[in-house]
């Protein structure tokens, strides 16, 4: 896989069947590896604020680790069959949320890596939903240029 790299991410939101909701975000990124985990960099910008969010994805078979710093900061740990907690901080104030795990699935190819991650999410110690995590890597092809 190169340096240079689209990210997509899909995200897919189920309180039941009739209400799933999908959000999909496809941007440049950096991708490396180091000592048998995958790395994923890139910035985004919320609308309406001119601050700027720094994101790090790291993962392997087993784990999937997302950091935002920024105008949010929050350290999700997914690691299949547990549950975490950890501190959402957003402009609008902070929320404990946990993420309960239930699997992670890595395919990697000559130039396209696939990770998905089911878990369930919630927010202050009440249920909110079942989600689904779907992250494409592939190569940025020459000339393309998202920003």
């Amino acid at each position: 896989m190169t340096k240079e790299i689209l990210l997509s991410l899909k995200g897919l939101q189920m309180e039941n069947k009739e209400d799933a909701q999908t959000m999909e975000t496809i941007t440049p990124a950096d991708y490396y590896e180091k000592n048998g985990s995958h790395y994923v960099l890139y910035e985004e910008m919320m609308e309406g604020f001119t601050a700027v969010t720094k994101n790090r994805i790291k993962f392997n078979d087993s784990c999937l680790e997302v950091s935002k710093k920024g105008l949010i900061n929050v350290q999700m740990l997914f690691e299949e069959n547990k549950k975490n907690m950890t501190s959402y901080t957003t402009p609008y104030g902070n929320i404990l949320i946990g993420i309960d795990t239930e699997s992670i699935s890595v395919r990697e190819k000559e130039n396209q890596i696939r990770v998905e991650v089911e878990y369930t999410l919630e927010a202050n110690y009440q249920y909110l939903a079942d989600c689904r995590i779907e992250m494409e890597l592939t190569p940025r092809e020459k000339g393309i240029d998202l920003l």
